[in-house]
């Protein structure tokens, strides 16, 4: 197969190599979905190993579809944040059997094909200012680095401060460094591992970094300094093979989606707050990953973008046929896309990946999350360079694009930062009579509407 010619690598200045190595980093950055998603769903009632293969499998599947799609490196796989809302919301919450919960993630997905063919989302995509759209690349940065420091444990939860830093003193004094401790101080080492490399400009640094700090862990572990501790979630870092690689059965949550509540108005609701989050995260991720691999065309559109989120509509679909949350373009793309990736192919390796995990789950589960959370820190910096493409002499670009960026790591959503960066840039123009002048379209009106309801009514 001629690679070149299937995906453009000479046309996009890539090669085979940097778009293995991007494929590469872009799974082990996201591969504790494979992890973090059965034990979320797992308290809907769902079967954890059914979980894990639907995981894998959806993730399999909506990344090639992207790849072949658009031909962009972007990995898909199910969201975090949508998986919670599924389990604790909609089912532990209101109520709500887990296969009616897949209904409505199913319908959801359905709507968003026709959305895509019918050129909405696309329309939406290209109706945010090119300032807002840098905006949501930087804000995205500030979420990713956040995530990484929560994963590290680096940045613990505070009752007087809501967050604050982790205490070691605290940790030697509780008897926990051999836990938590060392791993905080090997996530704080390979953020220094990892950004020596980057300095050095060598290939694949990012990855790199997250080997040397797993493996440091796996040296700690034989010399006693870190304990694992499965009552506190601190797991051995060593694969796990008793259970040889058997793929778990999926039978359990197949095409087991139930649409026996769809006419009601909480189903609709639930359906609306997945479609809600789901469309306005990928477009985010879109946004913010495309415009910092210089995607965006001068109008700050993006080619083919009917492809990519055509990949993202089917992937949910499918998704919940299989027996999973909402299927959605992920973030950590954008840790590929900075080691070099800028094709498909960077996604067809991911993908082949996620397909062997079923087979080899036990390397992939054990790679810990204070490995991985050095790689979203630094892919935070790089993202958040985009702050320099925004226009801060034009106080009402400058504004609500500063709005966007802080909102995404304090809200905890990229679709809550977007929300808040289109109100306030309509308002803000539209007041101090610039709107004509800045010949915003009718479809941010639209949009700044219907989020200012949205926080009104939902």
């Amino acid at each position: 197969m001629n690679l070149d010619k299937l995906f453009h690598l000479k046309e996009h200045n890539t090669d085979v190599k940097t778009e293995v190595i991007a494929g590469i980093t872009t799974f082990m950055t996201m591969a504790y979905i494979l992890a973090v998603n059965p034990n979320i769903l797992e308290a809907s009632g769902m079967d954890r190993g059914a979980v894990f293969t639907a995981t894998a499998v959806a993730s399999f599947i909506a990344t090639c579809l992207m790849a072949l799609l658009s031909n962009y490196p972007f990995v898909l796989a199910p969201g975090m944040g949508l998986n919670a809302y599924f389990a604790y919301t909609v089912v532990l919450g209101m109520g709500y059997s887990w296969q009616q919960a897949l209904a409505a993630v199913f319908v959801e997905g359905l709507i968003f094909i026709v959305l895509s063919l019918t050129n909405v989302r696309e329309e939406i995509f290209n109706a945010i200012p090119m300032n807002l759209k840098h905006a949501v690349s930087a804000g995205i940065g500030l979420f990713i680095a956040f995530i990484g420091l929560q994963n590290a444990k680096i940045v613990v939860n505070d009752d007087a401060t809501l967050v604050s830093m982790f205490s070691f003193k605290n940790s030697v004094a509780q008897g926990t460094f051999t836990s938590e401790g060392i791993t905080v101080l090997l996530a704080l080492l390979g953020v220094i591992i990892t950004a020596v490399f980057m300095v050095k400009n060598i290939k694949g640094g990012i990855l790199w970094g997250i080997l040397i700090t797993w493996i440091l862990g796996i040296i700690c572990q034989f010399a006693g300094l870190y304990v694992p501790n499965a009552e506190t979630g601190f797991y051995s870092l060593l694969p796990e093979f008793s259970n040889g690689l058997s793929i778990p059965s999926m039978s359990s949550t197949f095409m087991q989606v139930d649409f026996s509540g769809v006419f009601s108005m909480d189903f609709l609701m639930i359906m609306f707050a997945f479609l809600f989050v789901d469309m306005f995260d990928t477009l985010g991720t879109l946004i913010g990953v495309a415009s910092k691999a210089n995607m965006l065309d001068e109008n700050g559109k993006l080619p083919k973008i009917r492809g990519a989120l055509m990949a993202d509509a089917v992937g949910t679909s499918v998704g919940a046929l299989c027996g999973t949350s909402t299927v959605t373009t992920f973030v950590e793309s954008a840790s590929g896309v900075a080691e070099g990736g800028r094709t498909g192919l960077t996604g067809i390796v991911a993908a082949i990946l996620f397909g062997l995990s079923l087979f080899l789950s036990p390397i992939f589960l054990a790679i810990p999350s204070f490995a991985t959370a050095p790689a979203l820190i630094v892919v935070g910096f790089l993202m958040i360079t985009s702050v320099t493409k925004i226009n801060l002499e034009d106080y009402s670009e400058a504004i609500p694009s500063f709005i966007a960026i802080i909102a995404m790591p304090f809200m905890y959503s990229i679709s809550e930062g977007i929300a808040m960066g289109i109100i306030s840039y309509v308002v803000i123009n539209l007041v101090t009579g610039k709107a004509k002048e800045k010949k915003i379209s009718a479809l941010m009106y639209v949009l700044a509407v219907l989020f200012i309801l949205k926080y009104v009514l939902l």
